[in-house]
């Protein structure tokens, strides 16, 4: 998730308040489509159900030839000064911004998202990503510990070698750079791979870096399905994979790391509790829910999709939200008014759809939305309605369960405790928020409540100077931050004997 400027906001002119997010995930799969092989696969725009693109498989063979070229690659590439790669990503930052407006056209059409997010986040947040791990790189370093006048210590930050980074659909080229930069400033090399749902800016990536100057070999972009990442999670020469996925998927990638006993970095699912006091600034509120539940279309991991509201200002929140989501923009994500773009696949869309219905059939009342969009052209892509559902449960499947998808549960509560027992009582813990005007309070909630990124008075923004990532259900590692390059990077002890060596034999 992007960090946002005040230029990135001079430039989002359809959503006024303080936009966001970013990152994760992949379920749905695609069908076969016209050209699609045993061997090829192809890609299409939700917008329209076009095929964009036909590319080929990666299998053991490609895997193996890319672990051998990133082998060959990357010894010469750690021996360089930090400053020295970190030129490397500097120069790559700056191309990525050069190219925004055409990166951003192609992320649109490859994953339904609007034109104005993509190019105010993700080929902006990306660079922003290469840009701070470009001058992270030469500050990479141990420590040194006294041990007394006999000896002392000291350690060594060293790259792992060769890394893998498996990426979801739904922010393809900025989860891209956030798994390669830390990875490269460390002076690794990485194989990634992209999902098969949205294959093509990685490409893009690698040819940017080419142009920067990276040397062949260190960054490598392999396609596939999901068996071409588990040949990256088996290889005996990976030494680390970090995913961005389903839970499912992370558990996969666990089981296979566990053979060679890789290391693993998993950013996985969310269903993420938002709690508004009754002192909260309202308006405020609103933004940071519609914020954290339909920019791009509701598929992002840290997405606050239970919204916990106190009783006595319910009403007032209701009032405020209900018309902003009803005048949100449904159309072609290559217009730049249109506020909502398609979901990711019919597949996926025939599930968000599935899980409105059962909402519905569960008890809860729609409020707003809860269908497929099927205005003129719109009939051809995979769009759905941005949905709000209250009288929920906090026992549906609505409320307890990952949609990944433009829906809203809005829940009613009465005291602070039981707000914070309900926000915990979820096997994910990836995000959550509180809106009070109460400092002290929040605080206090938030040491309580069981997830790995937080925010106060606001939701999805995530810069890149903070570590990214969750706990419980939702993965462990962090991404971003300082704290990335402690999983990219392995620690060595050295004791330095300062007298001679008293042998009792």
């Amino acid at each position: 998730m992007p960090r946002w400027s005040a230029l990135n906001l001079a430039r989002n002119t359809a959503l006024k308040k303080t936009p966001i997010p970013t990152r994760q995930r992949a379920a749905a799969r695609q069908r076969p489509v016209a050209g699609a092989t045993a061997d090829r696969f192809s890609t299409r725009n939700p917008a329209t159900g076009e095929v964009l693109a036909t590319l080929r498989i990666d299998g053991a063979a490609e895997v193996d030839a890319a672990v051998r070229a990133a082998r060959a690659a990357q010894p010469a590439w750690a021996a360089l000064s930090g400053t020295e790669r970190g030129r490397v990503l500097r120069r790559a930052a700056d191309l990525l911004r050069a190219r925004n407006d055409e990166l951003a056209e192609l992320e649109t059409r490859d994953t339904g998202k609007p034109i104005q997010e993509t190019r105010v986040v993700d080929v902006v947040s990306g660079a922003d990503c290469l840009e701070y791990f470009a001058g992270v790189a030469p500050t990479i370093a141990g420590e040194h510990i006294d041990l007394g006048a006999a000896a002392f210590g000291y350690t060594r930050r060293e790259p792992l070698g060769v890394v893998a980074g498996i990426g979801a659909w739904n922010y393809p080229l900025q989860i891209a750079c956030w798994k390669s930069a830390p990875a490269l400033a460390c002076g690794n090399a990485m194989l990634f791979k992209p999902a098969d749902l949205t294959p093509l800016t990685a490409r893009k990536l690698s040819e940017v870096y080419a142009a920067a100057g990276l040397p062949k070999g260190l960054f490598q972009v392999l396609q596939g399905p999901a068996e071409t990442g588990r040949l990256l999670g088996r290889h005996p020469q990976v030494r680390k994979v970090s995913l961005t996925g389903s839970v499912t998927t992370g558990q996969a990638v666990m089981s296979d790391a566990a053979s060679t006993l890789k290391m693993v970095t998993l950013e996985l699912g969310g269903k993420s509790p938002i709690l508004v006091f009754g002192d909260a600034d309202l308006d405020n509120a609103v933004s940071g829910a519609l914020l954290g539940n339909f920019y791009s279309a509701g598929e992002v991991c840290s997405n606050g999709t239970r919204v916990f509201v106190h009783r006595s200002v319910m009403k007032a929140f209701l009032a405020r939200l209900l018309p902003r989501v009803r005048s949100m923009r449904i159309g072609d994500p290559l217009d730049p008014a249109t506020q909502v773009g398609a979901l990711i696949s019919e597949a996926h869309m025939h599930k968000v759809l599935g899980y409105i219905e059962q909402g519905r059939n569960g008890g809860a009342r729609v409020l707003t939305g809860g269908h497929r969009v099927t205005d003129g052209a719109l009939a051809k892509g995979w769009f759905v309605a941005p949905t709000v559902f209250d009288r929920c449960d906090d026992e549906m499947g609505i409320v307890r369960e990952e949609i990944f998808g433009p829906v809203m549960t809005v829940l009613q509560f009465d005291a602070e405790a039981e707000a914070v027992q309900r926000a915990n009582a979820t096997e994910f813990g990836l995000s959550a928020a509180v809106f009070t005007r109460d400092l002290t309070r929040a605080h206090r909630v938030i040491a309580q409540l069981q997830a790995g990124t937080c925010w106060i008075n606001h939701y999805n923004i995530t810069p890149i100077e903070l570590p990214f990532g969750g706990v419980k259900y939702s993965g462990f590692g962090r991404e971003n931050g300082r704290a990335a390059i402690e999983h990219y990077t392995q620690l060595k002890s050295v004791y330095v004997a300062m007298r001679d060596i008293d042998a009792p034999y």
